[in-house]
């Protein structure tokens, strides 16, 4: 925790700083045992992971009698929240696939602590409703919010000339399942009508662990990245992917931009482009879409839900960069289109994803979570005999 106080309030939220170094030096012992793991079953599922952790947020939790406990993506912490938090209501929020990807028995069991599990969008529920039907009364869907007052075009419309150049924009992780040598791909066919096109790709270099996304994957697409894990990293793979083309001087890559200060990026672009394999959600859209910016955004996980194709952008074939290339043509050839895009895009966020709607959805979730509980302490009393 360093010189940081072990409690904080900020907005009226409480914030708990909790020490990890125990967990830290556990997970790099864990890592040397020559113990087999399967796909199904990575270091990240062992009940060790995390271990440090999630006890010291159980007794947290108990400490204070909470009633609603939240966690994210790690199934195995819900039968440690339950066993020091009995009368506490368990939600699981899911924002990947693991729930359906991981060992199926394994999430079960873990599964029987949670009241309710939630997704990030309906790809995620629906497919969790699917793998686990016994649980499929207990899973909703909350999507992802953004600040709808931070995320907005403040500027006024920037006047160019017809020779300057269109800005395309890239927002996320840098990893292979982000589909950013796609994205290079079709940029490529997209200078050849806008020689002097430019695209900014804002995120943080370094691939996401293999084994959280490319050795669970069924599809085809997404195992075949393995490629990019040949110990030299995806960024040596795109700067090889530049050096090769004529694409280096109009490719920029901003590295990672604190999340305040995105908003100025998105406020920059013509066209915001995510060409993700493998996507939960896609909260770049959204942000995107807040200030006023189309999409161009592949048909995967929860990003059809997001974006309404012709209406606040255009989805396109995954891993296809001449389908991607094409819809960002299309873009840049209509100015018209990008600003009803946008207009429309601006509208929809702030009536699906405004934090306003999402505390809305989250009182519903709650009172429905309740309404569920007392039926099933109804159900389980004991009926009175008759005499």
């Amino acid at each position: 925790m360093g010189s940081q106080n072990r409690v904080e309030h900020l907005d009226g939220v409480r914030y708990c700083h909790i020490s990890v170094r125990f967990d830290r030096r556990l997970h790099r012992f864990l890592e040397r045992l020559p113990i087999a793991r399967s796909a199904q079953r990575p270091l990240v599922t062992s009940r060790l992971y995390g271990l440090e952790y999630i006890l010291n947020v159980a007794k947290d939790l108990r400490a204070s009698r909470q009633g609603l406990v939240l966690l994210s993506n790690y199934a195995q912490f819900a039968p440690v929240v339950r066993m020091l938090n009995r009368r506490a209501r368990i939600a699981l929020h899911m924002h990947c696939e693991w729930l359906t990807q991981f060992d199926p028995a394994m999430i079960e069991r873990r599964l029987r602590s949670t009241d309710l599990i939630v997704g990030c969008s309906t790809y995620i529920t629906d497919k969790v409703r699917h793998g686990f039907p016994q649980y499929a009364a207990r899973c909703r869907t909350l999507l992802n919010g953004v600040d709808v007052d931070h995320f907005v075009e403040e500027r006024p419309v920037r006047v160019r000339k017809p020779e300057s150049s269109k800005r395309l924009l890239f927002v996320g992780r840098v990893s292979p399942e982000k589909g950013v040598h796609v994205l290079l791909d079709a940029f490529g066919e997209v200078l050849e009508r806008y020689p002097k096109a430019e695209l900014k790709i804002v995120g943080a270099l370094g691939e996401c662990p293999r084994e959280f996304i490319v050795d669970l994957a069924e599809e085809k697409m997404i195992s075949d990245l393995a490629r990019f894990y040949d110990g030299r990293g995806y960024s040596a793979h795109l700067q090889e992917r530049l050096a090769s083309t004529n694409l280096a001087d109009r490719v920029t890559f901003a590295g990672f931009v604190p999340h305040a200060q995105a908003v100025d990026h998105y406020r920059d672009a013509d066209v915001l482009i995510n060409p993700s394999l493998s996507e939960a959600f896609g909260m770049s859209l959204v942000e995107a879409m807040a200030c006023g910016v189309p999409a161009v955004a592949t048909r995967v996980g929860g990003m059809p839900e997001i974006v309404q194709d012709g209406k606040t952008g255009l989805l396109v074939k995954p891993n296809d960069a001449r389908a991607l290339a094409g819809a960002v043509l299309r873009l840049l050839d209509d100015e018209n289109q990008r600003r009803s895009m946008g207009q429309a895009g601006r509208a929809r966020a702030v009536e699906l994803f405004s934090w306003d709607r999402i505390a809305e959805d989250v009182r519903r979730l709650c009172a429905e979570d309740r309404e569920v509980s007392d039926a099933a302490d109804v159900l389980s009393k004991p009926c009175s005999s008759v005499r």
